[in-house]
């Protein structure tokens, strides 16, 4: 098959930024499909304009529609990366398609902080919910961020005033690479300035003595989730998650999700990892929604049902919880789902509950262990061991 559609990477510099070559193609453009920023940067161009359609997601269908003309698609900097380029990617055959990389709006900004690129968090709030930034926030870590809008880095500023990273160093650039480049810098405590609406963010997070510490390995302290007092307990939890394997865009089904503990640490386990929660309760799924905003998870998905019944129509899942109403039923729906090479992890505390597993056990194997957690506190002057009640955890990988 003949590549027709070539998707055109373009900075603020115009035709100025491209090869000769790639100039060439969009010179010798039958059709040129861009947002308004993009027709500007080449508008001494006689082709015909389209602008991007409405919805969004019919864009597939208007290129395809080409086929058969010499078409351009004209992106913001790298077609591939965190651009429309690679959702137009997904949905063609890539033999119909050839890419002109420019320069991405991430390597602009390392050059103008003097930043190595393999040293950072490269990452994207663009038409994205902005909390999920928030499991980035570490210690001494650089992040460059692709943002919304103009509101975007006061957003961020609150987020890491509010966790104890205030003194954070901030700099939003923009237009860079062209005639109108501009440049702003601050801390997250004292942000104040007007930025205009494309820009880039970039953050050098500093933590005050008392910071959230919040890592990206499994185990978050329990007081940083709200609960009624039912989730999957720190210790517990982080056991869960090392047999769950959280892996890049993997999908979890939590089965009584509860306050969503386990789908939260999942999902900033591994980038782009997805999660699912199946919880019947309101008052608990409106936990696990404020907890997954709150702790930069936002993209976790609630669903209202009684399981087996809600399972169907689900998308598979790579790995499955079951946290709550296992059952021989709940069982064999989700083994059934889940797809080859998928984990599955059921935790248990009554003894009716640990009977089932270890009738499972027997039967598709896998491997079972009993896990007690004690925790020192005080015992009138002294202090004492107190123990959590025990868990008997089941898992075992589907071949």
């Amino acid at each position: 098959m003949t590549a027709w559609l070539h998707i055109v990477g373009i900075g603020e510099d115009g035709f100025d930024g491209l090869t000769p070559a790639t100039r060439a193609v969009v010179e010798a453009a039958e059709v040129i499909i861009g947002g308004e920023r993009h027709h500007a940067l080449a508008a001494n161009i006689s082709a015909e304009r389209l602008a991007w359609p409405s919805p969004f997601n019919a864009m597939v269908e208007t290129i395809e529609g080409l086929r058969g003309k010499r078409a351009v698609v004209l992106v913001t900097g790298d077609p591939l990366w965190f651009s429309v380029g690679a959702r137009i990617g997904r949905a063609m055959d890539p033999a119909e398609i050839v890419y002109h990389p420019q320069l991405s709006a991430f390597q602009l900004a390392a050059a103008r902080m003097g930043w190595s690129l393999a040293d950072i968090e490269t990452l994207t709030v663009h038409g994205r919910p902005v909390e999920q930034m928030i499991a980035f926030i570490q210690p001494d870590v650089r992040l460059l961020v692709l943002t919304t809008g103009a509101e975007t880095p006061a957003q961020i500023a609150k987020f890491l005033s509010e966790r104890g990273f205030g003194k954070s160093k901030m700099t939003v650039l923009a237009a860079m690479g062209g005639k109108d480049e501009a440049r702003f810098d601050g801390t997250a405590d004292a942000w104040q300035h007007e930025v205009p609406a494309f820009n880039t963010l970039a953050v050098e997070c500093i933590a005050a003595p008392d910071a959230a510490l919040l890592p990206r390995v499994p185990g978050l302290a329990d007081a940083l989730f709200q609960s009624d007092g039912t989730m999957t307990k720190q210790e517990i939890r982080a056991a869960t998650l090392a047999k769950l394997m959280p892996m890049r865009g993997a999908l979890l089904w939590d089965i009584g999700c509860g306050s969503g503990s386990v789908a939260i640490e999942w999902m900033r386990a591994a980038r782009y990892a997805r999660a699912i929660g199946i919880e019947p309760r309101a008052d608990r799924r409106a936990m696990a929604g404020a907890n997954a905003m709150a702790l930069g998870a936002p993209k976790l998905e609630l669903v209202d049902g009684m399981v087996p019944d809600a399972l169907g129509g689900l998308p598979a899942p790579d790995a499955i919880f079951i946290g709550g109403g296992l059952s021989r039923p709940t069982f064999d729906a989700a083994w059934a789902a889940l797809r080859p090479l998928g984990r599955l992890v059921a935790n248990a505390v009554t003894l009716e509950s640990e009977a089932e597993l270890m009738a499972l056990h027997a039967e598709f194997g896998g491997e079972l262990v009993r896990i007690s957690v004690c925790r020192a506190e005080p015992v009138g002057r002294l202090t004492g061991w107190r123990p959590s009640m025990p868990v008997t955890q089941w898992s075992l990988v589907k071949r």
